[in-house]
């Protein structure tokens, strides 16, 4: 069953689907027909196991990243690899020196035209405790770092100066400030599935585009959050997060233009308290894509609420290119309650703020994607009307 050509289309597009593209600065999409040099460096880029992360069975075929390049660009270029580093040990070879395949990558890199640089972690780095790939044998990640060996590739080949992709493979956030600073382009691959590495070519190849966003804050490091044995939510999460994050819960770049370009409340079910949400959206791009559109919720006045915002509704949509469309999105009633100090759920002040738009209402959001959320102050009355003035 899971097999069947309709089953694999769908994981395919499924693939397609989950990849956030964290930073473009104009590399992508790139062009089969150019006919350029692409190097493929990376310990993730010819692995199977970054593909399926864990509790996965055996797919009758694999198709790796490097694989998938190489079937997309066929006789319309050249596709140099090289491994880089093992993937957390100091040496590929066990009777080799130390960083024995950074030369190797240096060079692929200095005789491309472009380099997609493959990185993470897989499921003995990161799978549960008990797994016996790393020095700790745990499943715990140590802190938020790639392994150094990897990291000692990476300053290698961005030292080179080609345009770098940083594909990251991981299940979690990592530090990615290198590839932010550095990097050409940035995406986040998590674990695509077996055959993955045909949908994330046709993402770099512009066969689609890019529309995943964070479902998790990617820290600049460790220092950002409380100590492990401290339970309290302070600075945890983007609802409860201080500073300024790398990469916000719900961002995520698109080959498109998508913009919220009005929202207003169009209803409010005085039973349910569920309330409508009109919105116009617009697509001022030249290539069609997939968005999400999110919805977040402020209370204004209670001493219970969440210190910044919380996601209440989203959705995700398809445009053409220049396209426009309208939708209506239903935020559940249970989005304008609060937890008080007994644990109880109880209505909240009656006082809110909503948020529209295609990621977080946050600085560091708009200064990534350039794009503000709609804003939608109300109030509900005590006969559960709304009046817009907070």
């Amino acid at each position: 069953m899971v097999n069947r050509e309709k089953a694999r289309a769908r994981a395919r597009e499924r693939a397609r689907e989950l990849v956030v593209l964290l930073k473009n600065d104009g590399v992508l999409p790139l062009k089969v027909s150019d006919g350029k040099t692409i190097g493929v460096i990376g310990s993730n880029a010819n692995s199977r196991e970054a593909l399926v992360g864990n509790y996965h069975g055996t797919s009758s075929r694999y198709i790796t990243v490097l694989e998938g390049i190489q079937d997309k660009v066929g006789h319309n270029g050249r596709v140099l690899y090289s491994e880089g580093s093992h993937l957390f040990q100091d040496r590929v070879e066990n009777l080799a020196r130390e960083n024995d395949r950074i030369a190797e990558a240096v060079t692929v890199a200095k005789h491309s035209d472009v380099v997609v640089l493959c990185v993470g972690l897989n499921e003995t780095l990161e799978g549960e405790e008990g797994d016996t790939g790393n020095s700790y044998v745990s499943g715990d990640k140590v802190d938020l770092s790639l392994p150094e060996p990897q990291i000692r590739m990476m300053e290698a080949v961005l030292a080179v100066g080609r345009p770098v992709i940083v594909c990251l493979m991981t299940g979690s956030a990592m530090d990615l400030h290198m590839a932010q600073e550095k990097a050409s382009a940035v995406m986040q691959l998590w674990y695509p599935g077996a055959r993955g590495g045909k949908a994330i070519a046709d993402i770099l190849f512009g066969d689609c585009s890019p529309s995943g966003k964070l479902p998790v804050t990617f820290y600049h490091s460790l220092d950002e959050l409380p100590d492990f044995k401290d339970y309290s939510m302070k600075g945890r999460t983007y609802r409860y997060m201080e500073g300024e994050a790398l990469y916000p819960f719900g961002y995520g770049l698109t080959y498109g233009d998508v913009s919220v370009e009005n929202a207003a409340i169009l209803a409010r079910d005085e039973d349910s308290g569920d309330v409508v949400v009109h919105v116009a959206v617009k697509n001022a791009g030249s290539a069609a894509t997939g968005d999400v559109i999110q919805i977040y919720v402020k209370d204004l006045a209670s001493p219970f609420a969440v210190p910044n915002h919380s996601l209440c509704a989203f959705e995700r949509i398809f445009l053409e290119a220049g396209e426009s469309r309208e939708l209506d999105i239903k935020v559940p009633g249970e989005a304008f309650f609060v937890v008080n100090d007994e644990g109880a759920f109880v209505q909240g002040s009656g006082r809110y703020l909503l948020y529209v738009g295609t990621g977080q209402p946050d600085p560091r959001t708009e200064a990534l994607s350039g794009k503000k959320c709609v804003e939608i102050p109300f109030c509900l009355t005590d006969m559960g009307f709304l009046d817009k003035t907070p």
